[in-house]
């Protein structure tokens, strides 16, 4: 069984999960906070009910496989099929009424990241891939995703969701980044990624990922002509500080900066 035998599956748990999630999108609707300490870390029933639907329907169709999700967290990590799933990464901007947050799905074969889809179920935006390719699908229509050209930090469109959320050492560091790119801007979280593997900006920095936060984006972005990785240039699935780059000499200067 090859993931492309899984395509049609993971587009029905975007629908299910889409249909949970947009009758509570914009309304007043409960928010618990899930950190213990002095940060915001929102959760909603929305949440909730979209990771619920779609491991019902995983463990209904595929019982062997296992799940590792943000609301409800893991069952068979060890098996040769995993998925992966944050039902709105994004939930600040869920709670605001901002539309830029989405659902992640990957798929992980025997531990490697072998599909990736952000469903944006108010838009009606999907952007997928699979190391290989990616695709984008939506009010625009269908096309293939690639990165664009972009020989240095100078000329680069850098994002990050907030720099107030990383630590002072890892916010000084990241002002290295900023002092070089010709623009960065805030916001996004994963629809930073998918711009990115658009074409539409070059560079995104982020720190202190979940796995469930960056495993879909990364077969989108590799199939797109992106590169994706740690700080320190290894694997990005287990999250951390993570830099993507469209192009893999903005990638390099930005290590280079983020390693120093």
């Amino acid at each position: 069984m090859t993931v492309i035998d899984f395509t049609a599956f993971i587009g029905r748990l975007a629908t299910s999960s889409g249909e949970t999630i947009l009758p509570f999108f914009r309304t007043s609707l409960s928010i618990d906070n899930k950190s213990h300490n002095k940060d915001f870390d929102p959760v909603t029933e929305a949440d909730r009910a979209a990771e619920a639907v779609m491991r019902r329907l995983i463990k209904y169709h595929f019982p062997q496989h296992g799940i590792i999700g943000e609301e409800f967290g893991n069952e068979r990590e060890d098996a040769e099929y995993v998925w992966v799933l944050d039902p709105i990464d994004g939930t600040k901007s869920f709670i605001a009424g901002f539309p830029i947050w989405g659902t992640l799905i990957a798929l992980l074969h025997q531990g490697t990241p072998v599909f990736g889809m952000m469903h944006q179920p108010f838009i009606g935006e999907r952007f997928s891939g699979d190391n290989a390719s990616a695709h984008y699908q939506g009010p625009s229509g269908e096309r293939r995703l690639q990165t664009r050209r972009c020989a240095s930090l100078e000329e680069a469109t850098s994002y990050t969701t907030s720099p107030l959320l990383m630590n002072a050492a890892d916010r000084a560091t990241f002002a290295r980044i900023e002092s070089e790119v010709r623009l960065s801007r805030y916001g996004g979280d994963c629809y930073s990624y998918c711009m990115l593997a658009a074409g539409h900006l070059d560079l995104v920095v982020e720190t202190e990922l979940k796995p469930y936060d960056i495993t879909a984006l990364i077969p989108i972005i590799n199939g797109a002509g992106g590169v994706v990785t740690n700080w320190e240039g290894g694997p990005a699935q287990n999250g951390g500080r993570i830099v993507a780059a469209g192009d893999p000499r903005v990638h390099e200067a930005a290590l280079k900066l983020l390693k120093g």
